[in-house]
């Protein structure tokens, strides 16, 4: 089975379109932060999640539940494809319905790789993966880059590590993130 969770007027073909708001005429109308979701477990080959994860999870524990059922859901190996704002975009800034900023670093949290890398080094941060016992690993990162970043890059006028300084310090560098991660179960 095939999944685009938080379709809105995005229906695709050949994808159970998944929305809270009947208003889209989605297949299934679902609150996805209400749990259980209503597929099977390990049903899901593919999973799409465009401009949705950004307004799901306002708490903590309704966050890490999503990503328990999105977890559950996935078949081993299943793909799920994220897309989001950036957090220092004006995308993300300027709608009140953007209650979590998602990037990377909070989605490197649910892979048990990553989690025992940090054990073993010692280091701080939150083992997701391992407290929820789910395991996620992401496989690609894309961002798209903003004006006048984007012609700077195109231009070849800008080194690896301005853009990453710029990507890590100044706001409107890239506006959206496309992220693609693997269910290892």
């Amino acid at each position: 089975m095939k999944l685009n969770l938080g379709c809105g007027q995005d229906k695709k073909a050949g994808y159970v379109n998944v929305d809270k708001y009947d208003s889209f005429s989605a297949d299934v109308i679902w609150d996805l932060e209400v749990a259980p979701w209503p597929f099977e477990t390990s049903s899901a080959e593919e999973i799409v999640l465009c401009h949705v994860l950004e307004h799901l999870g306002a708490t903590t524990d309704i966050f890490l539940s999503i990503m328990k059922e999105l977890y559950r859901i996935c078949a081993p190996d299943g793909v799920v494809h994220i897309t989001v704002p950036h957090p220092r975009s004006d995308g993300f800034q300027g709608d009140p319905t953007h209650v979590r900023p998602i990037n990377a670093d909070v989605l490197s949290l649910f892979s048990k790789k990553n989690n025992r890398g940090w054990q073993e080094k010692n280091w701080p941060n939150t083992r997701l993966a391992t407290y929820l016992d789910i395991n996620f690993e992401t496989v690609d990162l894309t961002y798209s880059f903003q004006s006048p970043w984007v012609e700077q890059l195109q231009a070849g006028s800008l080194s690896r590590e301005e853009i990453t300084f710029a990507v890590n310090t100044y706001f409107n560098v890239v506006g959206e993130i496309d992220m693609t991660l693997i269910a290892r179960k």
